[in-house]
């Protein structure tokens, strides 16, 4: 296995690069960006979330995925977000003067999602989500709680995700990563007030 990052901009833009036996990824993300998406990963369902998710966050993205699809999505969906995760981690650098923690509600028709999240460098999540078919897509829902899990713990980050209430598992899924990436925009929002202070009493995440 392969992996090659490059260094992060000014403006918190990195790319990741991860070659594995099983998929190849070349991921690209703007903290401070327009939305702008150009997903390719070979899920149409992963493509529609990630692609709404830097929408509603205000983050630019291109990911290209090739994966071993004809075995099934798992490795391809999930070695996406390991490096969405980093990708994350390495825009922010040293995290100094962002606003550190957020959260945010999003409706979804008759679904209502939470997601909280705290970017004090610990990893950490937690989902609580029920679905009731086995996949929407390509995608299987089983994997939604792991692919928030790898998307935190490379980040480096607490995120904490709730479906509140719903019947239909496409907006259920799709209001949790529209508030992920609402709660995202917020958190990695430089605060003036800290003057690029890193915020947390220790003077370091």
């Amino acid at each position: 296995m392969s992996e090659a990052n490059s260094a992060v901009s000014e403006i918190r833009r990195t790319t990741i690069d991860r070659i594995t036996g099983e998929t190849s990824i070349s991921l690209t993300l703007t903290i401070d960006g327009s939305g702008q998406a150009d997903v390719q990963t070979g899920i149409g369902f992963l493509d529609h979330m990630l692609t709404l998710w830097a929408r509603h966050g205000l983050f630019d993205l291109t990911v290209r995925a090739h994966g071993d699809l004809h075995v099934d999505e798992h490795h391809t969906a999930e070695d996406v977000c390991i490096c969405l995760g980093r990708a994350i981690d390495q825009a922010l650098g040293a995290r100094a003067g962002i606003v550190r923690t957020a959260h945010s509600f999003v409706p979804m028709d008759e679904a209502l999602a939470l997601v909280a999240i705290d970017l004090g460098g610990r990893p950490y999540c937690v989902v609580q989500a029920d679905f009731v078919t086995p996949r929407v897509g390509q995608l299987g829902t089983d994997l939604i709680a792991h692919l928030f899990e790898s998307i935190a713990f490379h980040g480096r980050f607490n995120l904490h995700a709730q479906i509140l209430y719903g019947r239909n598992d496409h907006h259920k899924i799709e209001a949790l990563f529209k508030a992920c990436g609402r709660a995202l925009d917020a958190a990695t929002r430089i605060d003036p007030r800290l003057g690029g202070a890193v915020p947390s009493t220790k003077g370091v995440l």
